[in-house]
């Protein structure tokens, strides 16, 4: 288990919360958009996480391809540059996909809600 980490709540936007948390997800894990938006407090707003991701390729040092659907699926692939750029970047994090849904997902699940504190 990674050391709890509290969210700055200096900036309350949603979109800003989501990115930081997307921001401490480690390499070699992924989470989902419910799982984000359930850390977030906002249980029924994983397609609200889902928008800020679509948003995050304008965003520095937001790793987007760390956030898949509660399947382990890369159902945000149409998103990033080419088709098949978020399995190579899940792949250079060491994260292991086919057929668009992530290998041993239950192992490679990071959740917020366990490894950081409630900010």
């Amino acid at each position: 288990m990674v050391k709890p980490i509290k969210l700055s709540e200096a900036n309350a936007d949603f979109f800003d919360r989501v990115y930081q948390v997307v921001r401490l997800i480690p390499r070699g894990r992924a989470t989902s958009y419910g799982a984000i938006a359930a850390y977030l407090g906002t249980k029924s707003g994983s397609r609200m996480v889902g928008w800020a991701m679509n948003a995050a390729h304008s965003q520095e040092g937001v790793p987007a391809q760390r956030v898949v659907n509660r399947n382990g699926m890369l159902t945000g692939k149409m998103h990033f540059q080419t088709p098949t750029h978020m399995e190579e970047l899940l792949k250079m994090d060491g994260v292991e996909v086919v057929d668009d849904r992530i290998v041993n997902w239950k192992e490679v699940f990071w959740d917020p809600l366990n490894e950081l504190e409630i900010g």
